[in-house]
């Protein structure tokens, strides 16, 4: 796939989850696999609604002067894609459902037909400690994705890392976790 396909495909993908609500103004990250050595993501200030080459770092794994002005999250986006290789599309979300359910939830059971063909019971993952979680978090996610075996990790009060060999796929699987967790959240409040 070549470089104008790819940020198409991001750009696209981008503006249809920040209308969804996935991603905050300073919240959120995507980006995509180049080759086996590079990587392209949003930058650090950048609207996730408004994409263009302009807003894109290409990062090589090596860092360099390029590293400065990408997405915080750059780190966890490249440890992902070094040790899985199925990982072409790389998202970090904040979608609201999600995260109240992540705070008082240890697991979320999708109780809707898709949620529960697709997900089953959804593992909270607690980083413990906000102060440090920055610096264990590039290694932490991408073990956490190998030992569930799954594409993505729900982390307590943070969001959602997932990865995807399409940007399709990626934007899937936030959709079907996010859905899922507002239809509990509107069960139990129409219940009580």
């Amino acid at each position: 796939m070549n470089k104008e396909n790819i940020i198409s495909q991001i750009k696209i993908l981008s503006t249809s989850m920040f209308k969804k609500n996935f991603f905050g103004i300073c919240h959120g990250s995507v980006s995509a696999k180049l080759s086996q050595s590079s990587f392209i993501i949003n930058k650090n200030d950048t609207f996730l609604n408004q994409l263009d080459e302009k807003s894109l770092s290409i990062l090589k794994f090596a860092k360099d002067y390029s590293w400065d002005e990408a997405s915080s999250d750059s780190e966890i986006h490249k440890s992902i894609y070094e040790n899985i290789p199925e990982a072409k599309f790389i998202c970090f979300a904040c979608p609201t459902y999600t995260l109240s359910m992540s705070l008082n939830h240890d697991f979320i059971t999708p109780q809707d037909y898709f949620g529960e063909i697709f997900l089953k019971e959804i593992q909270v993952y607690n980083p413990k400690n906000y102060e440090d979680w920055e610096d264990r978090s590039q290694t932490e996610i991408y073990r956490y994705m190998l030992e569930q075996k799954q594409n993505f990790v729900v982390v307590k009060g943070y969001g959602i890392f997932a990865y995807g060999r399409t940007s399709y796929e990626l934007g899937k699987i936030i959709d079907l976790i996010e859905n899922s967790c507002k239809i509990i959240h509107l069960a139990e409040t129409n219940l009580s």
